[in-house]
Parts: C-alpha cells; structure tokens; sequence
C-alpha cells in the first residue's frame, strides 16, 4: 500500500514530518478502532486482542475514557506543567526536541521523555542492563485552540522490538460539562518475540493500566496546585496503591500463564 502526502510549501519540515506520524498512525488506528469501536463505552474501559492487517502482529487493544473537572484551558497548562508529581516518580527527564505554530495556529511538539522502566525479572536476561531499567518514550502533540482540542501521540523508542505501546489521546470539552474536560484515550501493545509475545502482551497491558490510573491523579495534583490548593497523599493510600497494583500485575500475568497452558493442551 502506498500513501501520497502533499503539504503546503511554506510549512517546516520539521512540521510536515510531524503531521506525516500523525496521519500515518491515524490511517492504521482507523482500521482498528472500526473493529474495536463497540468495545468501549463511556467511562468503562475494555482490551482485546486485534490482529494488524499491516504487519499480521496480535495487537493487545485499549480503550477508556477519563474527565477532569477542570476547564480545558487549565487542564492544557497543567500537561506541560504536570511534571514533577507524586505520582510521576518514574519521570526522570524531559526534553523538547522541538516546538513550531502551523499557519493554521496550531501548536505543534515533540518531546523526549525518559523514564525508569523495570522490567520483570523473567524479561531482564533478555535486554542490556541498561536498556532494561530505562525507557524512552517520544510524545508528540498538537494543540488546536481554536476547535479546542489536543491530541497527543506517544510511544517508546528503546526495546520496542520485544514490546511497543502506542497511545493516543484526545483532550477536548466535555459535551454535558463545558467547563470539564473529557480525555479519550487508546493505546495498542504488541510484541514480536516469539513465544512470549502473548504473555509481554498481559504484563504491558497491565502496566498501562497503571500507568492511566497514576496519570490521572498526577493530573488531579497539578491543577490542585494551580488552584492553590494542594492534595495530601497519605501513607495508607500509597500502600493501598502499591497493593491494587501488585494484585494488578498477579492477575494478568496469571491470565498469561493459564492462556500458554491452554495452548500446550490442545497440541498434546
């Protein structure tokens, strides 16, 4: 399949390279997201296993929906103020590659961003030492204010060959609250190392949910703080945290086991 892409002559070519990602990622999002569509239903969230008719790669799919009760125009300053937060302490540094406005007055970006992202110890004989404990993640974003909307688009770059996750959100006005704002989110995990691939797939997925919950609070914390008026997070919420999140990572990574004996079963 071959795409033709045209843009206008006075754009940079940083931007057309940029808008090139998008609409490249939204053609192959669209072919998922038509099947996919009915799994998600406001405010619940559902993952299943979709098969890319590009690449022929099982991909594990996501979908939620989150709200903020705060207006978009606060909740667009609190995404570029969101780090550091108690809840982003895997955020070790972030880094604008670059950054332009589009004639059509939208803020283009992309970001570096690097993170500690330890990998569970069945997973680590199979990377670097270095590889194995940090991740790096580009995060590109577009800003329209005048439809107001922002779109964002991230997905790591170290170690992607044994598992990439790809996410897409979608910030804009919630249509029954104008002064909240509702984030569509999706994402896709997949992996290529054979034999493996379905049980990477569980633990990725299972750590992105985690990943969503933490993203929500660290948002919930900025925009507290804007208002002057700072969460306190206890202790006994940490440990209930930790806890939710270790039976999390239990239960998906069990569902991974039981799916690989399944299949041994039915070649005996």
């Amino acid at each position: 399949m071959s795409l033709f892409l045209t843009f206008p002559f006075n754009w940079p070519e940083s931007v057309c390279r940029v808008a090139a990602s998008y609409i490249l990622l939204k053609v192959v999002e669209k072919c998922n997201y038509l099947r996919c569509k009915w799994y998600c239903q406001r405010g619940i969230y559902q993952s299943v296993h979709i098969k890319s008719s590009f690449t022929g790669t099982m991909v594990k799919y996501f979908a939620c929906v989150g709200l903020l009760k705060s207006s978009w125009d606060q909740v667009c300053i609190a995404f570029w103020e969101r780090y550091p937060n108690p809840y982003s302490n895997h955020v070790l540094t972030e880094d604008i590659i670059f950054r332009d406005v589009t004639p059509g007055n939208r803020l283009v970006s992309r970001r570096l961003l690097t993170k500690t992202n330890r990998a569970p110890r069945w997973m680590e004989k199979y990377l670097p030492v270095t590889m194995a404990r940090h991740a790096y993640i580009i995060e590109d974003s577009i800003v329209d204010p005048q439809n107001r909307t922002m779109t964002t688009l991230t997905w790591n770059i170290s170690h992607a060959r044994m598992m990439s996750v790809e996410e897409r959100c979608e910030y804009r006005i919630n249509p029954d609250n104008t002064s909240w704002t509702e984030i569509n989110r999706e994402a896709w995990i997949s992996s290529n190392l054979y034999g493996l691939s379905r049980a990477i797939q569980e633990f990725g997925l299972a750590r992105f949910k985690t990943s969503v919950t933490k993203t929500m609070k660290g948002f919930e914390y900025v925009l507290a703080k804007m208002q002057g008026d700072t969460p306190s997070r206890t202790l006994a919420e940490h440990a209930a945290e930790r806890a939710r999140e270790t039976a999390l990572v239990a239960k998906e990574k069990a569902k991974g086991l039981a799916s690989q004996a399944h299949k041994k079963q039915q070649y005996v």
